[in-house]
C-alpha cells in the first residue's frame, strides 16, 4: 500500500512548484526589506515638521507674531 502523502506533488514536476514557492517567499521578503530601508532613508532626509517650517518662516520675517501664534496653536492642537 502506498502512503497517502506520496502523490504527484512530490514526484515529477511537483518539486518545482515547491521550489518556486520558496523562491517567491524569499524574494518577497527581500523586496520588503529593501523598500522598507529605502523609505526610511528618504523619510529621514526630507522630513520637516509643520512646526519647524512655521518657525523658519517666523524667523525669516515672512509672518507676523500674531499670525505665528495663531498658526502654532492650530498646529499643536491637531490630533491624528
Amino acid at each position: 500500500m502506498e502512503p497517502l502523502y506520496w502523490h504527484e506533488w512530490y514526484t515529477g514536476w511537483g518539486w518545482f512548484l515547491w521550489f518556486a514557492v520558496w523562491v517567491l517567499m524569499i524574494s518577497s521578503f527581500g523586496h520588503w526589506g529593501y523598500s522598507y530601508r529605502t523609505y526610511r532613508k528618504i523619510d529621514r532626509q526630507g522630513y520637516r515638521s509643520a512646526l519647524e517650517i512655521l518657525n523658519e518662516r517666523y524667523v525669516r520675517g515672512e509672518i507676523e507674531r500674531e499670525v505665528y501664534e495663531k498658526m502654532k496653536i492650530e498646529i499643536t492642537s491637531v490630533t491624528l
